[in-house]
């Protein structure tokens, strides 16, 4: 069930009618795309998330906000979990173009996501426009297919965050 937010702006779901509006919380996490139709393909078929909603954002403001002339925005929400990654395709041709961020520059370098299986999570990342950066028994490194990094790791990790194991070699 979809419902609008107290504020009246984005629309929200029931289960998250229950947060508290008193402190800040994280909204989404937004990632520029080249193709928004890949890149969507990309991260519901190969990590499993899942289309909340797609749209175009009109100019204005957005314009004033971004600082971007006639950005010709175009959105889509993924959902995994509580977590929200926004991609954003820029309908104008004066875009930058892309550059390969590395892990120590400035700025937010990558996203890191547990999987179920590893092998076939970096068998689906090749087998969809991604490609294979570093890998280690129990981690992969993997570009997304715009360049974007994001870490591969074991459900063991996720488990050893909650406090449930110890790390292992390959879990």
């Amino acid at each position: 069930m979809r419902r609008r937010a107290p504020n009246g702006g984005w629309p929200m779901s029931a289960e998250s009618s229950q947060e508290s509006y008193d402190e800040p919380v994280t909204n989404h996490v937004g990632q520029a795309t080249t193709d928004l139709d890949r890149a969507v393909a990309f991260y519901t078929q190969v990590l499993g998330f899942g289309l909340d909603r797609r749209m175009m954002v009109p100019d204005q403001p957005t314009d004033q906000l971004l600082g971007i002339d006639r950005p010709g925005v175009e959105a889509a929400y993924l959902r995994l979990g509580s977590f929200v990654l926004e991609l954003m395709q820029f309908h104008r041709d004066q875009n930058p173009e892309r550059a390969d961020r590395v892990f120590n520059e400035p700025g937010l370098t990558h996203l890191s996501i547990s999987v179920p299986d590893l092998d076939a999570t970096v068998a689906a990342v090749e087998a969809n426009g991604g490609v294979v950066v570093s890998a280690l028994p129990n981690a992969v490194v993997v570009r997304d297919p715009d360049g974007q990094l994001v870490e591969l790791l074991t459900m063991g990790y996720r488990r050893y965050l909650a406090g449930l194991s110890a790390p292992t070699a390959k879990t």
